[in-house]
């Protein structure tokens, strides 16, 4: 019944071979994020070693500026080393230490404008989304059209999933209570970002992919983000931004090496219908502002700082995952 209401409603590919393969970049995209997880060698191989050679002796041919497939972007070249930042950043985050003048062993996570890094790195990703939203309002492509390859349609979508992204941001909050988990994966842990806020979080992506990559949302909207979602909720919990960091990685890599997948090995396009746009952006819309007002109102009840202050201490959700990773 979902299935039939996704390709009826948003998707218009009903060949179930290529459904198929959605279901397997979906599991793709978890193997190799939970091989990156658990294993430090795999995770520097990963978003490190292959990422320079593809740099070097791929990408300036499958994602040059004017290609086919819309991959020579500055936002996808931009997504893809802000995307491999944040993967390497959280690596050092999880590993990196010395031995100080004092002789004692110290970690990179232990210094305060460290776990700065993961709610930056956020923001910027989220900002780059959010940017690309009211660029496509500005296109004035009312009927739909193609831009840089790919057919998109302007509409107030773009501007409702435009605030719906900032207020994301907004709501970003606990950073100084990222630790780093005390079993051998060294997980970094950020128990403040809730299940309210990955959902607000989710439905504003899949809007903004929807929005802006339309006819790729299948792939890099509602499989990569089952597959940093579905982890957290049942493989490494509180490990979220980790997860999301590293499919994205992972997608964005394949996508600049074989651009052709989405609309020519296995397409999946919308229904270019303007309702779907805009009931997708509404959701996404109402879920932050949601979030926004129950989190201010939490702020003031509870006179908290919301830049130093974790929110949701006293809540099942922080404690079960600080619980599982102390």
């Amino acid at each position: 019944m979902k299935g039939a209401i996704l390709v009826g409603i948003l998707y218009q590919a009903e060949d179930p071979l290529y459904w198929a393969i959605w279901l397997f970049i979906l599991f793709a995209l978890m193997a190799f994020n939970e091989l990156g997880r658990v294993k430090l060698w795999a995770g520097i191989a990963l978003f490190a070693v292959v990422p320079l050679v593809l740099t070097v002796f791929v990408w300036p041919t499958t994602a040059a500026p004017g290609n086919p497939y819309g991959t020579g972007t500055w936002f996808n070249w931009v997504k893809t080393y802000s995307a491999l930042a944040g993967c390497l950043g959280f690596i050092a985050l999880r590993f990196v230490k010395w031995r100080g003048a004092d002789g004692r062993t110290h970690h990179l996570y232990e210094k305060r404008w460290a776990l700065c890094f993961p709610p930056l790195i956020l923001a910027i990703n989220i900002a780059e989304a959010v940017i690309r939203d009211f660029q496509v309002f500005g296109f004035g492509l009312w009927q739909g059209g193609i831009v840089e390859n790919l057919w998109t349609i302007s509409g107030p979508w773009n501007i409702m999933n435009g605030i719906a992204g900032i207020l994301n941001i907004v709501t970003i909050c606990g950073w100084f209570g990222i630790f780093i988990s005390k079993d051998s994966a060294r997980d970094m842990i950020w128990p403040d970002i809730i299940w309210a806020w990955i959902i607000a979080y989710d439905l504003w992506n899949f809007a903004y992919t929807y929005n802006c990559i339309s006819d790729h949302s299948a792939y890099c909207g509602l499989a990569l983000l089952l597959a940093c979602t579905i982890p957290t909720f049942f493989i490494k919990k509180g490990a979220w931004l980790q997860h999301r960091a590293q499919t994205l990685g992972l997608w964005i890599m394949f996508v600049m090496t074989v651009p052709q997948f989405a609309d020519v090995l296995a397409p999946i396009p919308t229904t270019h219908n303007p309702a779907a746009f805009f009931a997708v952006s509404l959701l996404a819309l109402a879920s932050n502002v949601a979030l926004a007002v129950f989190q201010f109102r939490r702020i003031r009840q509870r006179k908290l700082n919301p830049l130093t202050d974790e929110l949701y201490v006293d809540t099942k959700a922080y404690q079960r995952v600080v619980e599982e990773n102390s």
